[in-house]
């Protein structure tokens, strides 16, 4: 990983030197000033604290990312764009470059997040609730590694994709083919998974959308919601997800409904979560979130979630949520979380 974080280093050391080789003319700025210009570093950090009765061990401070981003700016139309969370021991989360062919179509090949859901192409850094995303999308995107199958791929994989707006934005695009096995590793059958996402703007406070993703996956581990996959063995996975943004000065609200299928194991989620604007710089958030892991075994779970978030700097917030987790079962459980989020 050090010998990697070297390449990446030099790659965007060559990215500004090829910059900075060309005219006054060329580039706009003085030579002097064309690194400075072209290469873009940001980052953002989250700490807080839980305490969750269903987990002893879930009552503690803890750090949720350290992440570290750069984008260097090769042309005005090639691009390259890394990012690093060094939280954890520190994983390689994205690597990608982009290029655009023609207005309203762009490539990019590499490690970066899926088009699948609403949801998994939000940052941390914007999204409502501190345990970030919904259920389904943890399960479905495998953002998380509620799907043993899968395992956790941060909603990530490698692949290449073409994406873009058209129409004045009227409408957004994303497709693209990846392995399905997650970031940092190797196909391990020989199908590629085809995924789609089509967003339209009918008007400036409202988003429709429509996403999916079909092929085989490779099982690295064994499900309880899914017996009859073997470890090893490929299996076909599709999902499908419908929703809508809603973005008014008063009240901003997401939902999505999310289903898949797993060889013959079919799982469902929907979600709602909405954010209150109180003032300028406080919001009230509120969510349901439902999912079923095995729509034939009824294994299902509802979370309903209340708290606040205050902005007290740009992108800089702190909250305070609370979780009702409703099991259909004696295991029903509460958990409160706070969080501090600062970003540059």
């Amino acid at each position: 990983m050090k010998r990697f974080l070297f390449l990446t280093l030099i790659s965007f050391t060559i990215c500004g030197s090829s910059v900075s080789a060309q005219t006054p003319e060329e580039n706009g700025n003085r030579k002097e000033g064309a690194l400075k210009d072209r290469i873009h570093l940001m980052g953002y950090a989250q700490t807080g604290y839980t305490y969750n009765d269903a987990d002893a061990a879930n009552n503690n401070f803890d750090i949720k990312r350290i992440i570290f981003m750069a984008e260097g700016k090769i042309t005005n139309d090639w691009s390259l764009f890394f990012m690093y969370n060094f939280n954890g021991g520190g994983t390689l989360l994205e690597m990608y470059t982009d290029y655009r062919i023609l207005p309203g179509l762009s490539a990019r090949l590499g490690q970066f997040k899926t088009p699948y859901t609403i949801e998994n192409s939000l940052s941390p850094t914007v999204v409502e609730l501190i345990d970030c995303y919904s259920q389904a999308t943890n399960y479905l995107a495998a953002v998380t590694p509620e799907d043993p199958l899968r395992g956790s791929t941060t909603g990530r994989d490698l692949g290449f994709m073409l994406f873009g707006n058209l129409f004045k934005d009227y409408l957004t695009y994303n497709v693209g083919f990846f392995n399905g096995q997650g970031i940092n590793n190797k196909d391990k059958n020989s199908n590629k998974e085809f995924m789609g996402n089509l967003m339209v703007n009918p008007t400036r406070w409202l988003s429709v959308s429509g996403s999916f993703t079909t092929g085989q996956g490779n099982a690295i581990a064994l499900s309880d919601a899914n017996p009859d996959i073997q470890t090893g063995n490929n299996y076909s996975r599709d999902r499908w997800a419908v929703g809508a943004v809603v973005k008014t000065k008063p009240v901003s609200l997401r939902t999505e409904y999310l289903g898949g299928k797993d060889g013959k194991v079919k799982s469902d989620g929907y979600y709602a979560t909405a954010s209150v604007h109180v003032c300028p710089k406080f919001d009230i958030v509120v969510s349901y979130d439902y999912f079923n892991k095995n729509k034939d075994l009824s294994m299902k779970q509802t979370n309903y979630v209340a708290g606040v978030q205050y902005w007290f700097y740009p992108r800089c917030r702190i909250q305070a949520q609370y979780t009702y987790s409703d099991k259909k079962n004696p295991d029903n459980s509460t958990m409160i979380q706070t969080q501090v989020q600062v970003r540059f």
